[in-house]
């Protein structure tokens, strides 16, 4: 029985061992028939090895070929480098034996530095005489005021045209880089013991800039901007010697303590003198507070009504900061504002010597003492001079307030160019250059004379339209006693004092204007019978 088992087992032990060997036959051959079926390309199918080593033999040899025209341009670019160094080292040598300096990059600093010397950028030129002077240009973020107008331009430019405009906006731009960046250690260490609420300045805290250009030195700009207080401003100053901009000088202007005396002689015109102390006390004492008015009176004749102005404006608005001197003579404005000067006795002042008919803001105050500086700078500011309103405006009923007048336009009025009577100066540069010439009797003359003399010296004159500063009109007399000379000043005053060139034109021809119109409307009256 177990024999039967062992042979039974033997034999189901052997079939299933031949089967196995038959299985692992077919799966043999089925493997060789698919890897032989693999070797040929055939069309649509997948690209062979040989392809793909042709493939990268064609790109091998593309990048070869680019590769040695970059290798060719490298040297012709070394080539031509060398050469242009060549020629660079040859003209540097012969510079260096026709000037014997230094390079040409010292040659140009040099140059701008004695460009910047010779201009009248931190002290004033003595000069011949008030034609000689360089008046500068006022600007703001939106405008220009212009001396130089002609028939056909306006005393201010707005819009300003694209050259001046990309000029002034890259100057306010370096400024204000200038501002808020720290430029030394100095002030690299005193922003950074700060704090966070440091002032970053902006286009809206400029405030008003002057220019101007001397022909065979470069263009000077002197900007102010709003400082940390009501009282403090940022000045700077700006060179561009025909060349790039440099800066010149930055500081803080601190004007809290600057007390202004202004200085007004007076003879009558009492009514002109309480339109002046209504202007006086809106804005000297409301608006600013940090000025002391003199008034130098001529005569007995109308004193006392001068003195009830002075002392209502004392009572109603609390303002004590005035003096009023009489002087029993005849009327001088260059003596009456030599003894105003004189009468001061509180130290050093900033002294702005004014006429009764002129109309002024409280910019105008701090431009006056922006300008002005001890042993350096006096300011002669050109006013804007108003036209008769009867002309401008058609007829006396339609003039408007004074307030609503002060436009400047080329109808309006003119800038008065030739006027050098308004002007802000300290008291002890006046002491020293002399005064007022006393001799001088009656209008006009007295203030050219010490105009002539601060340009005799070495004061920086600056005179520059002022865009706060109004000549009210009134009508001028301009009396026989005066001198030949004197009086042709006054008549040509009194002439430009009326109205435009086209306007004084439209009056001159209003006769043939009329006769015009006449025969226009007869011409259309006899057409309309016609229909």
């Amino acid at each position: 029985m177990i024999l039967m088992l062992r042979r039974g087992l033997l034999l189901w032990v052997s079939r299933v061992g031949g089967l196995l060997v038959l299985l692992c036959c077919s799966l043999s051959l089925l493997y060789v028939m698919r890897c032989t079926g693999a070797g040929p390309a055939h069309s649509g199918g997948p690209p062979s090895v040989h392809s793909y080593q042709v493939l990268l033999q064609e790109r091998e040899e593309q990048h070869r070929l680019h590769i040695s025209s970059l290798k060719k341009q490298i040297a012709q670019l070394k080539e031509a480098l060398q050469e242009r160094s060549q020629q660079l080292k040859g003209v540097q040598e012969s510079l260096k034996r026709v000037n014997g300096g230094p390079s040409q990059q010292t040659d140009l600093q040099e140059f701008l530095r004695a460009q910047l010397s010779k201009a009248e950028v931190t002290a004033g030129i003595r000069l011949p005489s008030e034609y000689a002077v360089m008046p500068f240009e006022s600007f703001t973020l939106q405008r220009v005021y212009q001396l130089e107008m002609g028939l056909t331009r306006h005393p201010e430019e707005k819009p300003v045209r694209k050259d001046k405009r990309e000029e002034l906006g890259e100057v306010l731009e370096t400024a204000l880089h200038s501002l808020n960046t720290p430029s030394s250690e100095q002030d690299r260490r005193s922003a950074a013991e700060k704090t966070q609420t440091t002032k970053v300045y902006t286009p809206t805290d400029f405030i008003e800039g002057i220019t101007r250009t001397e022909r065979d030195k470069g263009t000077l700009y002197e900007l102010t901007f709003r400082g940390e207080s009501s009282n403090e401003f940022r000045r700077l100053v700006l060179f561009r010697p025909f060349g790039p901009l440099l800066k010149v000088k930055s500081e803080r202007v601190d004007t809290t303590d600057v007390l202004i005396n202004i200085i007004v002689p007076l003879s009558r015109r009492t009514d002109k003198f309480k339109q002046f102390m209504h202007n006086f006390r809106e804005v000297c004492v409301r608006q600013d507070g940090r000025v002391h008015l003199t008034v130098v009176y001529f005569g007995k004749e109308q004193m006392s009504e001068v003195r009830s102005t002075l002392e209502n404006t004392s009572r109603e608005a609390s303002f004590k900061n005035y003096t009023l001197l009489q002087l029993d003579e005849e009327f001088s404005r260059g003596r009456g504002l030599d003894v105003g000067a004189r009468a001061w006795k509180g130290g050093n002042v900033l002294l702005f010597f004014c006429d009764v008919d002129i109309y002024f803001t409280a910019d105008f105050l701090n431009t006056c003492r922006l300008n002005t500086q001890p042993g350096k700078k006096v300011f002669y500011p050109v006013l804007f001079s108003q036209y008769n309103p009867s002309l401008i405006y058609g007829s006396p009923e339609r003039i408007p307030p004074v307030e609503q007048q002060l436009v400047i336009k080329k109808d309006t009025g003119f800038w008065r160019d030739f006027g050098f009577g308004m002007t802000c100066q300290y008291r002890s540069d006046f002491l020293n250059i002399g005064g007022f010439d006393i001799d001088i009797k009656g209008w006009g003359g007295e203030d050219v004379h010490l105009y002539r003399k601060y340009l005799h010296s070495n004061l920086l004159v600056v005179r520059a339209p002022s865009r706060g500063l109004f000549h009210l009109w009134h009508e001028k007399h301009c009396a026989d006693e005066l001198p030949p000379d004197q009086y042709r000043m006054c008549m040509q005053s009194k002439a430009m004092n009326e109205a435009s060139h086209g306007q004084l034109g439209m009056l001159f021809f209003r006769h043939e204007i009329e006769a015009h119109l006449r025969k226009q409307k007869l011409q259309q009256n006899s057409n309309a019978k016609k229909t």
